[in-house]
């Protein structure tokens, strides 16, 4: 049997079409008995996911990184240098993600796939406009770099269509037309255009992002490619139409059965995320549902912490299979549906000729314990232990030096000034997640000559600061229920969807400051500071997003800073804890989204929004505090 090293050598990974040909001609003639396979597997039954049905004792014979036969054992016509046999197992293909963010994991391509292969998920659609927001020019680049060292986690990545988030941003990308065209005639592993969530852009002619979106959309259709939507508040009957008409192929943000009946007529692919799959799979089949071709079961966003906790892929199919769906119909959620979604039906979602040697091979179906994990043709995992080799990868500076700020932050730059004279100012206020058509006004004091903090009003001060430009500007403003209420202390980090700018949230101005420049010389990821004191970081070293360290590594810091936030008192409003939980305010790094649901927003200022607020579906902007 060939070496990692040398199946990784051979022109089969289709990165053009032509190398793409050159694999398959060789296929055929391995299929035809006229070219020695590489290696038999022989598996006590095999669960072909076309007509959902098992078929027992069978081969899969395997060339280079792909499938070249199945059939049932012994009547294949041709040689191959080794044999194996797992007459005690049952195998399924390796399970794809048809909508992930592995930017959300915050480890590098290499240290996920050690994370995720032993749970049987061997491919993955990446909705790249995390990284794409933080160097667009090298998003494709970086998406290769693993696979191209021999990794055998496969990633479709697809370019983000929120590079920038809306009109009102602006950082390391910027992706229109030409762009798109660019990344979709130039590889054969882009499907097409990441989750479009601009809607007001989409539908909105007079929005600063129409064109841009719309010359995204064309270019994706130019090539054949799939246009990824994202749902999110669209509910009524006029926007599910309107988004299946503008060619949104697909949400994941369906939250209960009306909306998810109303977007399957409408012709939409519906991927259900982990917290929505047992009372939308149990809706299902109480409502008789007999076709789920429209269905994939989705991870989106999910820390590495919580994969070590939870799993990845194998969640998704075990929460389905709890709510009572059959195991053959959950898996088929994770392979053949999602791959037919996005095109990918000659590579991954099945056991067949042609498609690249995934095999997941299970001890208990009913159970989905995974006994082992095949990919690329070699076994990569063995009872939850990845065993593949780990490449050694030197990420370039354009990677691990993407915190561009300049200058040491001071408290100056948290300060907001009062009117001269004035004894108390009018203040813009928002929550974490705050979707309501207007922002909150608030009454605060003023100290000194400036707006101060009112912990009375459960109401501190709140910043994102651009990483990009390399002048450090500085939006802040006042949110409520949210951040700490210990005095001098700060928490902040530099993953902000989807812009990732640095955001910080503090009790003093000082403390502020500190989190920042933390965050600024370790590249990225979190600090937390009290009494001039860092208590805890986490090094996310790679785009200000991910690590280049195992799971395990990662976790480990992480515990450190949930421990040492458990020492300070976190504000929390009982009112709003539907949206927003107790504690450690963690689910910050997703508060700065400016995709709908969301209308006042706070943004890293720039020319065009001076201090960083604004209404993201009308363009208004209002000052902070008068």
């Amino acid at each position: 049997m060939k070496s990692a090293s040398e199946m990784m050598s051979g022109n089969d990974l289709f990165i053009s079409a032509a190398q793409e040909v050159r694999i398959r001609q060789e296929l055929t003639r391995v299929a035809m008995g006229l070219i020695p396979a590489d290696l038999v597997l022989r598996v006590g039954r095999l669960l072909d996911v076309h007509t959902r049905r098992w078929v027992e004792q069978q081969d899969i014979v395997m060339y280079r990184r792909r499938i070249a036969w199945t059939g049932p054992a012994g009547t294949y016509t041709g040689t191959a240098r080794a044999h194996v046999e797992r007459l005690e197992l049952s195998a399924v293909p390796g399970f794809g993600e048809v909508h992930k963010h592995i930017e959300s994991s915050h480890l590098t391509p290499e240290y996920e796939a050690a994370l995720v292969l032993p749970r049987g998920n061997t491919w993955t659609c990446e909705a790249s406009h995390e990284f794409s927001n933080v160097d667009g020019a090298h998003n494709l680049s970086f998406w290769m770099t693993a696979r191209s060292h021999g990794v055998p986690l496969k990633i479709f990545p697809l370019p983000g269509s929120a590079v920038p988030p809306t009109a009102y941003e602006g950082g390391g990308g910027y992706y229109g037309y030409d762009e798109q065209s660019a990344f979709m005639g130039g590889n054969l592993m882009v499907p097409g255009l990441d989750e479009v969530m601009d809607w007001p852009s989409v539908w909105n002619p007079e929005s600063p992002s129409y064109a841009r979106l719309w010359g995204m959309i064309q270019a994706t259709y130019e090539h054949r490619g799939v246009v990824e939507g994202h749902g999110a508040g669209l509910h009524d009957t006029r926007s599910i139409n309107a988004f299946a008409a503008a060619g949104l192929a697909s949400d994941h943000e369906v939250l209960n059965m009306a909306e998810l009946q109303a977007k399957l007529q409408a012709g939409i692919f519906v991927a259900l995320r982990h917290g929505a799959i047992p009372e939308l799979v149990r809706g299902m089949l109480d409502a008789g549902f007999e076709d789920f071709s429209q269905i994939a079961l989705t991870t989106d966003d999910r820390s590495a912490s919580d994969t070590l906790r939870m799993g990845a892929t194998d969640y998704n199919v075990r929460r389905a299979m709890e709510a009572g769906l059959p195991p053959e119909i959950a898996i088929q959620c994770v392979t053949i549906n999602p791959a037919r979604h996005m095109r990918l039906t000659p590579w991954v979602g099945s056991l067949a000729p042609g498609r690249f040697a995934d095999v997941v091979l299970l001890s208990d179906v009913a159970a989905l314990d995974i006994a082992e994990v095949w990919a690329d043709g070699q076994c990569v995992a063995q009872n939850g232990r990845y065993i593949a080799p780990m490449p050694a990868i030197a990420w370039p500076a354009w990677a691990s030096q993407t915190i561009n700020i300049t200058r040491e932050l001071v408290a100056e730059d948290f300060a907001i000034p009062a009117d001269p004279g004035r004894q108390t100012m009018q203040a813009a206020v928002l929550r974490p997640f705050h979707w309501a058509d207007d922002f909150l006004v608030e009454t605060l004091p003023v100290q000194d000559g400036q707006v101060q903090r009112d912990t009375s009003q459960c109401i501190t001060k709140f910043a994102v600061v651009d990483r990009y430009s390399g002048q450090g500007r500085v939006g802040r403003m006042f949110w409520r229920g949210c951040g700490p209420s210990t005095p001098d202390t700060a928490v902040g980090c530099s993953v902000a969807h989807d812009q990732h700018n640095i955001w910080v949230v503090g009790s003093s101005d000082a403390a502020m400051a500190q989190v920042v420049n933390q965050i600024r010389r370790q590249q990225g990821g979190w600090a937390l500071v009290r009494d001039n004191t860092v208590l805890a970081t986490v090094r996310y070293e790679v785009g200000g997003l991910m690590t280049a360290r195992p799971a395990e590594a990662l976790d480990a810091d992480m515990q450190e800073l949930y421990a040492q936030a458990r020492t300070i008192e976190w504000m929390h409003e009982p009112t709003y804890s539907k949206n927003w939980p107790e504690g450690f305010p963690e689910r910050l790094c997703f508060a700065t989204l400016t995709c709908s649901p969301w209308r006042w927003v706070l943004v890293a200022p720039n020319p065009s929004v001076p201090e960083g607020f604004v209404n993201v579906q009308t363009g208004q902007t209002h000052p902070i505090v008068w």
